[in-house]
């Protein structure tokens, strides 16, 4: 007999018919007559009870069907006579598939976030990070129906990369070198040549530029992979691996890059609430009660376009009248989560695109105004996470962008290529870079950005 998924079993599933699921064992309950099990196989929140009558089974394989332990059960479905689902199956031939050691650290008991982040291998067996995974799926379904139907192509941008697109230098290298036995140069500089590449390499920290290479052959692109920076941080917003999704659109200018933000993450949000209700309800009630109420605001709000200047005179203006910030406020700054947070969730209550930022504190490829003193970058401040896209025109004017790779000093070297754009058929050009697990921070409700990705990768963390 074929497996039927539970999910499957709640959808279509009808009293009378005899089904086989498989799954794993949330909890056993029950008396000496009956018990009852809540089955679960990854496909829902909702687990299925699985009825056993006892004196039909032997004893010794029942008591191998503990919590954790993977099992078969075949049987008949019924109408349920609890509370919470609509049937469930009244066993009639049981097999553990893998028994569960006394030792299985997942009882039926509340855990802390930092200890399953310390049993990462095992967390995504919780109700929550099942939850919190399956919605990730649809989101990064969402992301890719989006871009397809408007006529996007995916592009696949290099992880090995000899330039640094954000200036920053926080990467990690790549080398086959001897790191034990290192080349150096009568300076005492690391010499590249001995290496695979010939030269420095490190992981990418964006596809930025590759990006908008393809633009100008494609029309419009975007990628979607993991990226990699090396900043030793430890707060609830900072990944030393994570993933990227940025689009690189010919012929954008400063208006239609702020309507394709706004309609891009009202899409994903909206692509939440209509395939993944069953979860979102259970992290609505468990993790943040007014989750799916902010949900529903993004999408049927107009987001605020607001100049960095008149950002700044806001929060000027809150600070004269009392409210405190942690870091100072001044033109030229670059806001805080805070800052951003206090437009989006005290001021005007509703997403916010801040743009027209000091050049001096964004990257060199930004647009330059008139003014000569700010770009058209823009970034889109959400409620609980602040920053949750940022992007800008990109600068088309070869002398302008030569200038300020100068004023930055940007090795040539490493840029020859990204300037040829500029020189052969220059367009003007525009995109944005949006951090798929910020998305999945706001879309989920959780905390801490270590908990809406498998695995992650953080200072001192790199286990499983």
């Amino acid at each position: 007999m074929r497996r039927t998924k539970i999910a499957d079993i709640f959808k279509s599933g009808k009293a009378g018919e005899t089904v086989l699921v498989k799954g794993w064992v949330r909890t056993r309950r029950g008396s000496k007559q009956v018990s009852f099990i809540a089955l679960n196989d990854g496909s829902t929140i909702i687990n299925l009870q699985i009825v056993v009558d006892i004196d039909k089974f032997d004893e010794e394989m029942l008591k191998l069907i503990t919590t954790g332990a993977c099992i078969s059960a075949e049987g008949t479905l019924v109408e349920s006579q609890g509370s919470g689902q609509s049937v469930e199956v009244q066993a009639t031939a049981i097999e553990v598939l893998g028994p569960c050691d006394s030792t299985y650290p997942l009882q039926k008991k509340g855990h802390t976030w930092e200890f399953l982040r310390d049993i990462a291998h095992l967390r995504p067996r919780t109700n929550t990070f099942g939850a919190i995974f399956r919605i990730r799926h649809n989101m990064a379904i969402a992301i890719h129906k989006f871009f397809h139907e408007k006529g996007f192509y995916y592009f696949h941008t290099p992880i090995i990369t000899a330039s640094d697109c954000e200036g920053a230098g926080q990467m990690f290298q790549v080398t086959t070198q001897n790191l034990y036995n290192l080349q150096k140069d009568e300076n005492g500089n690391i010499r590249y040549d001995g290496d695979f590449f010939g030269k420095q390499t490190s992981l990418t920290v964006s596809g930025q530029l590759e990006g908008e290479l393809a633009a100008t052959a494609l029309g419009a692109i975007y990628t979607f992979g993991p990226t990699f920076r090396a900043e030793n941080s430890n707060t609830p917003r900072h990944l030393a691996e994570f993933w990227m999704i940025e689009p690189e659109i010919a012929f954008c200018d400063l208006q239609d890059l702020m309507d394709l933000e706004e309609e891009f993450i009202k899409y994903c949000v909206q692509w939440a609430l209509d395939n993944c209700a069953d979860d979102l309800a259970f992290l609505n009630k468990m993790v943040d009660n007014g989750l799916i109420e902010r949900l529903k605001s993004v999408v049927g709000t107009e987001f605020v376009r607001l100049p960095y200047t008149e950002g700044i005179k806001i929060l000027e203006e809150a600070i004269a009248n009392g409210h405190k910030f942690e870091f100072p406020v001044y033109w030229g700054c670059d806001l805080a989560s805070e800052h951003e947070r206090y437009l989006v969730e005290t001021h005007f209550k509703k997403p916010v695109i801040m743009i027209d930022y000091p050049a001096e504190i964004k990257a060199f490829y930004m647009k330059q105004n008139a003014d000569g003193k700010t770009v058209q970058g823009t970034d889109v401040l959400f409620p609980q996470i602040g920053e949750i896209i940022g992007g800008s025109v990109r600068e088309e004017n070869y002398d302008k962008l030569m200038k300020r790779i100068e004023e930055l000093h940007i090795p040539m070297k490493d840029m020859w290529w990204y300037l040829d754009t500029r020189k052969y058929g220059t367009c003007p050009h525009a995109g944005f870079g949006l951090g798929f697990e910020r998305l999945l921070l706001f879309v989920t409700g959780m905390a801490n950005i270590r908990d809406v990705i498998p695995f992650p990768r953080t200072p001192g963390k790199a286990e499983f």
